[in-house]
C-alpha cells in the first residue's frame, strides 16, 4: 500500500491537456492551413466575424416574430408587505413608527432609493404606523388604519 507524500503527488489521468500549438509545422498535426480550412473569409488574415453573424443567412433577430407592446411609461414598484413592516417594527428598525422609502431603504426592506414603493396587504399588523409611500393597496390601507395608523401617499417622481 502506497502512502501519499508531497513528493509523489501527480495530476489525475485526463485532467490536464496539452495546448494546441497552431502553425508549428506538419509534425504538430496543426500545420498547413493551421486549423483555418481552405480559402474563405475565415482563412484570411484579419478576419473578424461578429458573434451574431450568420454568413449571410437571415439573422435570428429578423427571423423571430415580434409581438406585444412595452409601455415607456410603466412604473415598476418595489413592493413591501405588511408582514415585513411588522417584522421591522418588532426589531425596532422603524423609528417612531414612521414608514418612508428612506427608512425602508436603510432598514434593508427595499434595494433602490429612487424607485417608487408600494405597500401590499400580505400579513398581519399590530403596530401603529404612519406610512408615507408612493402607493398602497386597499387591503394594506385597511390593515394599517385598523391598527390605528395612517396612510399618506407620496407623489411619484419616477417614471
Amino acid at each position: 500500500m502506497t502512502t501519499s507524500h508531497l513528493s509523489n503527488l501527480k495530476y489525475a489521468d485526463g485532467s490536464r491537456k496539452k495546448r494546441k500549438r497552431i502553425g508549428r509545422g506538419q509534425g504538430s498535426g496543426h500545420g498547413g492551413t493551421s486549423t483555418r480550412g481552405h480559402k474563405g473569409q475565415g482563412a484570411r488574415a484579419g478576419a473578424q466575424l461578429r458573434p451574431w453573424f450568420e454568413g449571410g443567412q437571415m439573422p435570428l433577430i429578423r427571423r423571430v416574430p415580434k409581438f406585444g407592446f412595452h409601455s415607456p411609461f410603466k412604473v415598476t414598484y418595489q413592493v413591501v408587505n405588511i408582514s415585513t413592516l411588522e417584522t421591522l417594527a418588532a426589531a425596532g428598525k422603524l423609528a417612531g413608527g414612521k414608514v418612508t422609502p428612506e427608512v425602508l431603504y436603510s432598514a434593508g426592506a427595499i434595494s433602490k432609493k429612487s424607485a417608487p414603493v408600494k405597500i401590499l396587504g400580505n400579513g398581519e399588523l399590530k403596530t401603529k404606523l404612519a406610512v408615507n409611500t408612493h402607493a398602497c393597496s386597499e387591503s394594506a390601507k385597511k390593515k394599517i388604519e385598523a391598527a390605528g395608523g395612517t396612510v399618506t401617499p407620496l407623489t411619484s417622481s419616477a417614471k
